[in-house]
């Protein structure tokens, strides 16, 4: 009799371990299953975050606006839909050579308009007479707007000053050219007048002497076909990134 208890609690005792060690099993095999998808899921919100902070950054960093500083240097700042500073463009070596020498990249564009202004290369060039022509072109008009008024406010009491307001399609069409946008519509109005111009004639040529150019196509001092000089290519090539060689000078300061 003993003998049979001790064998149905043997019996009991073995079932007993017996359901431990499976319910262990299945457990260790739900936790593999478990794993790989804790994992999948990790990564993919990595991945979700990699996409939103490359997406923010082109966001951030695509420019929305452009502002067209012309004098000789020529160059073009990209502006965000922020009012920020993302790209900066030299159109010409003296524009390089400006653009080299300040940090404007990520500044409010208001303050980097100050900053050029202020700098050496332009003071000196305004302080001579030369003229300094501001154009802001973009797809969105609210923010041209502003930022042309910015602009205006940037240059109030500075003599020799023009700020105007352009569009996508001449921006396009200057950038073909070769040209900044200041520069290509000072192009137009000068072509207006004297057909035989091409871009190549005044892109070595202070905004200056684009304009004088002009003025004396409309004053008959000077005949299509021919610059004030009497020589059209020695006149692009020979004082494109000079401050001499100008005409008469009208002391413009004048904000469109």
């Amino acid at each position: 009799m003993d003998e049979q208890i001790r064998d149905a609690f043997g019996r009991l005792h073995a079932g007993a371990e017996l359901k431990e060690y499976t319910r262990a099993s299945l457990d260790r095999a739900r936790r593999g299953r478990r794993r790989p998808v804790a994992y999948l899921a990790a990564a993919a919100a990595c991945l979700v975050l990699l996409l939103v902070g490359l997406g923010g950054y082109r966001f951030y960093m695509t420019p929305t606006t452009v502002l067209s500083i012309d004098i000789n240097p020529s160059l073009e700042l990209g502006i965000n839909r922020f009012d920020k500073v993302v790209t900066v463009q030299a159109w010409n070596e003296d524009g390089q050579a400006l653009a080299d020498s300040l940090e404007l990249k990520f500044l409010d564009y208001q303050d980097a308009l100050e900053r050029l202004v202020a700098s050496q290369s332009i003071a000196d060039r305004l302080a001579a007479g030369e003229l300094l022509s501001i154009t802001v072109a973009g797809e969105d008009e609210i923010q041209c707007g502003r930022l042309l008024a910015g602009a205006e406010a940037c240059t109030a009491g500075q003599e020799n000053v023009q700020c105007h307001h352009g569009d996508e399609e001449e921006l396009e069409e200057a950038h073909h050219a070769g040209l900044s946008l200041g520069k290509y519509r000072a192009f137009l109005e000068l072509q207006a007048l004297d057909p035989t111009v091409t871009a190549e004639d005044v892109a070595g040529l202070t905004m200056r002497q684009i304009m004088d150019w002009i003025a004396a196509l409309e004053s008959g001092a000077a005949t299509a076909g021919e610059s004030p000089t009497g020589n059209r290519a020695g006149n692009a090539a020979g004082q494109g990134n000079s401050q001499g060689g100008h005409g008469h000078h009208h002391g413009w300061s004048e904000h469109e």
